[in-house]
């Protein structure tokens, strides 16, 4: 069954590592039959969360018009929820992380999300797959408070340069396993 598919990506550099992960996951995903949308939400202005609780109450998604009023109606129309990131002091940089603290307004307004599965595509200049244990508790909490399930994740350490990722295997197993929803 084809699915829709949003691919949230966080880094500012475009064309990085993360972004190459991202196409790679969105290529096998596209052979597979499901349809697919990149968000860069480095290339928005969503600010963080107020806690104002006013969500949906003046129209949009939040109250305070940002372009996360654009990124809402995407995540209502989405099945599985992909994280494109990079590493950032151990969890998701903050352009990724405004979009996921605005999550909140679907509480607020008490809208559901047809989201039922999220993958977890991250790299980093860290070599040790320690230092991404802080995102990947992250991701999880997210996922299991969401009551999504978490479809992969995929760790590509070690990269600094920005095409580092075409010297690993990141690209192809990203590749296989958006093939493989």
């Amino acid at each position: 069954m084809a699915k829709n598919i949003l691919v949230l990506t966080g880094s500012p550099r475009k064309g990085g590592n993360s972004d190459k992960l991202a196409d790679a996951f969105i290529a096998g995903a596209r052979q597979a039959g499901h349809t697919t949308v990149k968000y860069t939400t480095a290339d928005k202005k969503i600010n963080g969360c107020l806690d104002c609780k006013t969500c949906y109450s003046k129209g949009g998604a939040c109250s305070i018009p940002d372009d996360f009023n654009e990124l809402a109606p995407l995540l209502e129309q989405a099945d599985t929820l992909v994280f494109a990131t990079p590493l950032y002091w151990f969890s998701f940089p903050v352009q990724l992380k405004a979009a996921i603290d605005k999550f909140y307004s679907f509480f607020i307004g008490k809208r559901a999300l047809k989201i039922k599965d999220c993958i977890l595509l991250v790299c980093g200049g860290e070599e040790d797959e320690y230092h991404y244990e802080g995102i990947i508790k992250s991701y999880k909490l997210i996922a299991n408070f969401l009551s999504w399930k978490d479809s992969g994740i995929i760790i590509v350490p070690g990269l600094h340069d920005k095409d580092d990722i075409l010297k690993t295997d990141g690209i192809a197993r990203a590749e296989t396993l958006g093939k493989s929803l």
